[in-house]
């Protein structure tokens, strides 16, 4: 039986022809886009029969693998790699690695630390370098909506955390219960720990908090893990807001970093939650922030005097008058002669 008549059996029908022949749909396809139709059928499958199965060099080693991730879990592929070498293995680790990583149960779920709605909100500081100087980002988030507040400052002091917190309350409309920090100098001052006590915070942090009603949290040295939903938003800031932009003052850069926060930041789909962060702040998380003070906070920080951006005037130079003389003059003095 030739192609075509199996295929004018089948009235056209190219699935229904391919199906008794005994092949798929995309081989049926190829033999008559080849222009196979008036080939003999059994000369066609003889000619594009399958290829047997080659069996994989690390076949034989397979009972050898399994045997040694039983009594020792933790082996590496490349230790592996290095036994089966020794014992004969002739192919690579490639496929050794596959192979090793179908054996190994799968890596558990990331534990994350979620918080209820308006509890805590996490605070650090990101180094900028932009083209008239260094800036220090100060970043907030919300830690169950994943809301975030930015602003730059030209230093990272308690003076720009102070007046950064207070902007990003009032434009909450809400204070979270608790505010974990990294250990940054302006927030501790003293870590006792090795003598028996704990870690100061600074007085006028606490004395800020207290009028807001929120808690000063620090976290433990070297687990950023434990502020993770304010490390992550630091290098999204980098990404999507400082690559690629130009600034041309401080002023222009803070105005710019909150139209993106309201139109990209804010309102896109969390990652890691799934939800809008706007949308689960204004039905969730706001109604839950504690009320703002009915009074302004007065800050027992010492104002700093004004910078000068005028170079100081140069102090004047004496005029020094240097006498000359003679070769003969300096030789009469050499022995003892008059000056």
């Amino acid at each position: 039986m030739r192609l075509s008549q199996l295929l004018a059996e089948a009235g056209g029908d190219r699935l229904e022809a391919a199906r008794r022949a005994g092949v798929g749909k995309s081989t049926m396809y190829r033999w008559l886009k080849q222009g196979l139709q008036e080939e003999p059928l059994a000369v066609i499958q003889a000619r594009y029969r399958s290829r047997p199965r080659i069996v994989p060099k690390l076949a034989a080693f397979t009972a050898l693998i399994q045997s040694r991730l039983a009594e020792y879990p933790d082996l590496s592929a490349t230790r592996l790699f290095a036994e089966c070498r020794a014992a004969g293995y002739t192919g690579g680790i490639s496929q050794l690695r596959v192979f090793v990583a179908g054996l190994r149960p799968p890596p558990p779920p990331p534990v994350r630390f979620e918080t209820v709605p308006g509890h805590q909100a996490q605070v650090d500081f990101a180094h900028c370098r932009l083209p008239w100087g260094v800036r220090y980002a100060l970043v907030v988030v919300l830690g169950h909506s994943r809301l975030l507040w930015v602003q730059f400052y030209p230093r990272q002091d308690l003076r720009a955390l102070e007046h950064g917190l207070s902007a990003c309350f009032a434009s909450w409309g809400g204070v979270p219960r608790e505010l974990l920090f990294d250990q940054m100098r302006s927030v501790l001052t003293r870590d006792d720990r090795l003598t028996g006590g704990g870690l100061v915070t600074n007085l006028e942090l606490a004395r800020f908090a207290r009028h807001y009603g929120a808690r000063v949290k620090v976290c433990r040295p070297y687990r950023a893990q434990t502020k993770g939903k304010v490390e992550r938003p630091i290098r999204y800031l980098r990404e999507s807001f400082l690559y690629g932009r130009t600034f041309v003052s401080d002023a222009d850069l803070n105005a710019q970093v909150l139209t993106w926060l309201d139109t990209v930041a804010n309102v896109r789909v969390h990652g890691t939650t799934g939800w809008v962060p706007a949308e689960r702040f204004a039905t969730v998380e706001q109604p839950t922030l504690q009320p703002l003070p009915t009074s302004p906070y007065r800050t027992g920080l010492v104002a700093l005097p004004a910078r000068r951006d005028a170079p100081l005037a140069a102090s004047p130079v004496p005029s020094v008058v240097v006498e000359r003389r003679s070769l003969q003059d300096y030789a009469a003095l050499g022995v003892g002669g008059a000056s």
